[in-house]
Order: C-alpha cells, then structure tokens, then sequence
C-alpha cells in the first residue's frame, strides 16, 4: 500500500495544473466572447444614440402687464394658484377711468348737437339767399324806374344814385348769404350726421375711456399656474410694470445642450428619450428632435468670449437642442421649468433636415383672452347720437 501511496502522490500537483489551465482558458474565452457581443452591440445600437445630462425642462413664461396706468385695489391670485384663460388677475382703481368715460359721452353729446345745429342752419341759409335775392330783384327793379326819371330830369341825382347803391348793397348782401352757405356746405358735405368726422372722432374718444375703463381689470391671457408675483394692493402701476408670470403646464419642451462633436448626425423628426431627476428612471418620457438652434450658448452670452484676445483656449461649444414631449405624459406626470433631465437621442434614421426648411403658416402661441368686443360701446354711441340728434 505505501508503495501505491507513493505513485499516485506526485500526479497531484500536475492535475491541479491542468485544472487551473483550463478554468483560465474558459474565463478568457468567456471576456472574450462578451467583448466581441459588446462590441456587435455597440457597432449595431449603442453608436447610433447621442446622451447628454446637461438638459432642462423649458416653457412658456407668460408675463403680467397692465394696459393703463393705476391704483391696484384687488390681487385675485398668488404663486402657485391655477388659473383659467380670462380669469381676473389685478384689479385697479376705476374712478378715474370711469369719470374719463362720462366725459367724453358727454362731449360727444355736445358734439352731436352742434352738428345738428350747423345741418340745420344750412336751410336758414339758403332761405337767406332766397330773401336777399329777392332783395337784389325789387332794387333793380327800383333801379330801372329811375333811370327814364332821371334821364329827364324829373327826379334828382341823389335819388337816382341812391337807387344804384340800393342794387350795389343788395348784391354784397347775396354774395355775402352765397359764401356763408358754401362754408357751411363745406363742413357737411352732404354727410350724415353720425358720419361727420367731428362726431366721429367724439366717438372714438369714447370707444377709448370705454376700452380704458375695461381694462382696469387685468385677465389671463391663458390657462395656467401663477408664479413670480409683484404686485401689491395699493401700487401704483404702469404698461411697463411686471405684476407676475403665468406659467401653462403643457407645452412644455426639453433644451438639451448637447457637444458639438455629437450633433453631426443628428435630424429633425428623430425620437428621444427623456428622463427626469424629479421622477427618475420610473417615468420615460417619448419625445422628438423639432429643431437645433443656430449658435451655441457662449454666441448667444451675455458677455461672448473674445477669442482673439491672445490667451485662447479651446473648449468644447454646446449645442442647443430642442425636444418636444408628448402632451399625454405631460398630462400624467408634470413637469416644471427647469427641472434637469437625462435625454438620449436616437440618430439611426438621419432622412431628417438637419435645419427646418418650411414657413410656419399657423401662429405658434395666440391667446384672445384679452380682444374687447366693441359691440356694447358701439350700442351706446348710437344711442347717444340718436337721442341728440332730434
């Protein structure tokens, strides 16, 4: 048995060998497998997709601003408050305004009236050119008796001469009615009364106090959340004071600042993925590539770098990137401006444009939340201008 022991103690070591040899051989084929799979992978999918983390949520912000000038007696809404498309925002102070108003009713009142008494004076024109000619006729008339009388001495000069004035005053009289009627003529022109442009402009002064006075009350121009508010009751404002910003949780969108060496494949139409710090990997949100922008962020700085200064160093630009999301996602889970995002962008299909080519033939954003109808104010005028014309 010993001398069995002894044989068979040497051939360990050896199998031992041959086992770790083997087991070496396997892991380095298994690397090597994976590193060839990778590669296939990488070749066939992975190069095809563009990531970047430098990526913020955007949207509209739309900004507050009064019309006219005034006192703030009301703020109807604070930061964070969801309001509807026309809702009351700021309310001012409508004394003044409505005072304005009521005076200019009031002018054009006067000015219809007057109006009327100038149409109506016309008529008593000409009546008063019928009256002077009449005048001129029985002169000349008076003129021509006189003048077979004088002729033989049966009258005096002075009473032939006085004839002759007689005529020459009655004509200076007619010439005189004649001009004040074509003057008058020539400021009614054969217009209507509500078409004079003197009543016209009247009215126009009150269509303004009217639109003046409804804007005291400044609206919504759309549907959305409020933040950003500045304005207090009891300010004084203006057209250029910023009372606050509505800001719409939908169409919103994704700046992606991507480096200049990953954009050269990239189109217009290609699918994205988006996913956001705020919800994770939980939420994918699908998105597309609508356009790239036309400088990088340093162009469009504030304070550009000036690289030919002399201490030029080359850093790698950043490309601005716009993703459009899907609505429906947006819908479910919401998203706020600014908020960072990881996106991938698929570059596979590069059939796009790399720069949009077609006119927009739609607006992009309209609101008429803030169009007045003129319909009531001009119901008014016309009630004005009919009571004070008869």
């Amino acid at each position: 048995m010993s001398a069995n022991a002894e044989s068979q103690t040497p051939q360990q070591p050896a199998n031992k060998k041959g086992t770790r040899k083997r087991a070496l051989t396997l892991l380095t084929l298994l690397f090597i497998i994976i590193a060839v799979a990778y590669g296939i992978y990488w070749f066939l999918v992975l190069r095809h997709f563009e990531e970047t983390d430098d990526a913020y949520v955007a949207g509209n912000q739309v900004q507050i601003m009064a019309q006219v000038s005034g006192s703030v007696t009301k703020v109807w809404a604070d930061n964070t408050d969801f309001v509807q498309k026309g809702d009351v925002l700021v309310t001012l102070d409508e004394t003044d305004a409505q005072q304005a108003f009521e005076k200019a009713q009031t002018a054009l009142a006067s000015t219809v009236r007057q109006m009327r008494q100038t149409m109506i004076n016309s008529k008593q024109l000409q009546a008063s050119i019928d009256v002077k000619k009449t005048a001129l006729a029985q002169a000349q008339t008076d003129l021509n008796r006189r003048i077979p009388l004088g002729s033989a001495n049966l009258i005096g000069r002075e009473e032939l001469q006085h004839a002759r004035d007689s005529v020459a005053s009655a004509q200076a009289e007619l010439d005189v009615a004649i001009q004040q009627y074509n003057a008058n003529q020539a400021i009614i022109l054969g217009t209507k009364l509500e078409d004079q442009p003197t009543v016209k402009q009247a009215a126009t002064e009150v269509r303004n106090a009217w639109l003046a006075l409804q804007r005291t009350k400044i609206v919504s121009p759309m549907t959305g959340y409020v933040s950003r508010r500045a304005v207090q009751p009891g300010a004084q404002i203006s057209p250029t004071t910023a009372l606050m910003a509505v800001v719409p949780a939908n169409n919103l969108w994704v700046d992606a600042n991507f480096k200049e060496t990953q954009v050269a494949h990239m189109r217009i139409g290609q699918p994205v993925t988006v996913i956001s710090d705020i919800y994770g990997d939980d939420v994918k949100y699908s998105g597309k590539v609508v356009g790239l922008d036309m400088g990088t962020g340093s162009a469009f700085s504030l304070l550009p770098a000036q690289n030919a200064t002399g201490n030029w160093i080359k850093v790698v630009q950043r490309l601005p990137v716009r993703v459009a999301l899907d609505e429906k996602q947006l819908a479910e889970h919401p998203l706020r401006i600014g908020l960072s995002t990881l996106v991938k962008v698929d570059t596979s299909n590069r059939e796009g444009q790399i720069l949009a080519s077609q006119v927009r033939t739609s607006p992009a954003y309209e609101s008429n939340a803030r169009e007045i109808s003129l319909e009531p104010v001009n119901k008014l005028i016309n009630d004005i201008v009919q009571a004070n014309a008869n």
